[in-house]
């Protein structure tokens, strides 16, 4: 199995992606400080806030270069330390002596006096603000930090970085101030960075001046047009520059590796012929057991794989696509795939005619299906997926499975939630129900109440589940249902089935309470016929459960058969209607 998503190492290159575990704590290494500073602003007039990281070991007695390291749009002062954690990530490189000592400033980007990140963040004046900063910056910041602190006072010693609007702000900022600063990196930079010809007139400066210019960006990233603008332009004008494409999207993934790659560089010397290098380092597949190096993702998503089989005669990758692999004179097999979309692509290793797992990474399904084929077995592979890195929970299987589409053995079935967030009372349709044509999907139902009251309230799921399996993805023309996409007649589907997640207890009944039953009848005759309607199924269970108990009362149909059916066709919209909303945080979708 390769997975092709975040950033992640390998050790060839003067500086390389982040292995994994590169931001987590590490609690038997010396840890460097953070703290918060107020200093005076003239020109916001105000006091403002910054926080301040000192290394592990420092020493008012020492001097130290200095690092500033600004937040996007949508943050302030506190947004790269907690979501980023620059303080963890340079504690464990200051640990593995692979940075020099240095302070980090993380300011408030915002130059105006209620610099909160609170309201509309895209006014006018909020905007603005953004490009205060460098008056704020330049005049009040660094004067009060290298008054306050032991910091070297040149731009040999300066540095300043950002992601997003901290991105623009840092290139601006930076180019445009060669006397200040000789150390700049944009990671993401967003639409406020100026024209590359505006902040840059001069290539022949910059080319004396600059020590490192690093620009960063997601290959899937929307904003990704400002960095290669800018990119393009120091290649035509022949300015040494990192340009680090990685593999994803406008988020920390993106941001932390580019800060783990650019504060390695910092304050020491730099050698540019090896630029070349940086730009295209590969990283290990975050699917790899333990601390395997192979396979390794390169920046445009192609992947390399390697093997080790000095007596084999003939090696192959299968990728559904075979790759013929060739042998070094170490007896290791090495074959570079196409460009690969983001998800899960499972492969096998063929050596010598024979399919095996890659021992580097993780086992995969492909394998299992394929170990029981023989036996007339099926693989049901669950599609929930949860990362929690991704802003968007409701498109993350989606983003995940579809690419994989046509890719699956003949005796897998994927297994689907019937929404794409996780059993909400009310959701639309997962998008997967009719986008995955040429793969096997089963849908996922929860008969458990668990956001519909438990077993202490009566809700039949049964109207819930028609709902989900009548509704039309419009795949191929109207009439294209959830049912039909899933039940081999409108796909030509080797197997079919559907799940459902039921809790059984401890009492008589399994199921805690009587109605609770009713649930579990309407999954049963709704799996075998998927065109029953919910009052037919209650029609039914009412009749089953209740008729022979009250069989001498001679109006059972009209007291008792009647209402109650009523009572249980409008109960999961009764409670959908009283039951609070469950709040979501919502990020921005410039997230920065």
């Amino acid at each position: 199995m390769l997975l092709v998503a975040g950033a992640f190492a390998f050790s060839q290159s003067p500086v390389s992606p982040a292995p994994l575990g590169f931001d987590v704590v590490q609690t038997n290494i010396p840890h460097g400080k953070i703290d918060t500073i107020s200093y005076k602003s003239k020109t916001v007039g105000a006091v403002r806030k910054a926080l301040i990281y000192t290394p592990p070991g420092y020493s008012k007695d020492k001097k130290y270069p200095v690092l500033y390291l600004l937040h996007g749009i949508g943050g302030d002062e506190k947004e790269w330390f907690e979501q980023g954690q620059p303080q963890v990530i340079l504690d464990n490189l200051y640990a593995q002596k692979r940075v020099e000592p240095m302070i980090v400033v993380l300011p408030n980007g915002r130059a105006m006096k209620d610099d909160r990140a609170t309201g509309n963040i895209y006014d006018g004046v909020k905007v603005q603000a953004f490009a205060t900063f460098e008056q704020d910056l330049l005049k009040d910041l660094i004067p009060y930090i290298e008054k306050n602190y032991p910091a070297i006072k040149d731009s040999q010693h300066r540095a300043i970085a950002g992601l997003s609007m901290g991105g623009g702000q840092s290139l601006n900022f930076g180019l445009g101030n060669l006397d200040k600063f000789a150390w700049v990196g944009g990671f993401s930079s967003a639409p406020n960075t100026k024209m590359p010809k505006d902040i840059l007139p001069n290539p022949e400066l910059a080319k004396q001046r600059l020590q490192l210019l690093w620009i960063s960006c997601g290959d899937k990233d929307g904003l990704i047009t400002n960095s290669k603008r800018t990119h393009d332009y120091l290649v035509a004008n022949g300015v040494p520059h990192i340009y680090y494409v990685d593999h994803g999207y406008h988020d920390f993934k993106v941001w932390k590796n580019s800060l783990y790659m650019f504060s390695q560089l910092l304050f020491k010397p730099v050698d540019k012929s090896s630029f070349d290098k940086i730009d295209n380092a590969g990283r290990p597949a975050e699917s790899n057991v333990r601390s395997a190096q192979y396979p390794q993702l390169l920046p445009d998503g192609r992947a390399i794989v390697r093997l080790k089989a000095p007596e084999a005669h003939k090696v192959q990758l299968d990728l559904g696509k075979k790759y013929d692999m060739v042998k070094g004179p170490d007896g290791v097999w090495e074959a570079v795939t196409d460009s690969l979309s983001e998800g899960f692509h499972y492969y096998t290793l063929i050596v010598d005619g024979v399919s095996v797992c890659d021992p580097s990474s993780e086992t995969f399904y492909g394998m299992m299906a394929d170990a029981l084929k023989p036996y007339g077995g099926i693989v049901m592979w669950r599609a929930f997926v949860y990362s929690a890195s991704d802003d968007d929970r409701a498109k993350q299987a989606y983003k995940e499975f579809l690419p994989l589409d046509g890719q699956f053995r003949d005796n897998v079935i994927i297994q689907v939630k019937n929404g794409p967030v996780d059993f909400q009372p009310r959701e639309p349709f997962s998008p997967l129900f009719g986008a995955m044509k040429k793969t096997s999907l089963m849908p996922e139902v929860q008969i458990t109440q668990e956001y519909l009251g438990h077993s202490i309230h009566l809700v039949f799921l049964s109207t819930m589940w028609e709902e989900f399996l009548k509704s039309d993805t419009y795949q191929q023309g109207e009439g294209s249902t959830v049912a039909r996409c899933t039940d081999g007649s409108l796909f030509s589907q080797k197997h079919t089935a559907i799940a459902g997640v039921a809790n059984v207890g401890l009492d008589v009944n399994w199921c805690g309470y009587t109605f609770a039953q009713a649930n579990w009848y309407a999954f049963g005759r709704l799996a075998w016929n998927n065109k029953l309607t919910s009052e037919q199924i209650a029609d039914e269970w009412i009749k089953l459960t209740f008729k022979q108990s009250a069989a001498e009362n001679s109006d059972w149909q009209a007291n008792f058969l009647s209402p109650v059916k009523k009572m249980m066709l409008d109960s999961r919209e009764a409670a959908v209607n009283y039951m609070p909303i469950r709040k979501c945080r919502k990020r921005s979708a410039l997230n920065g």
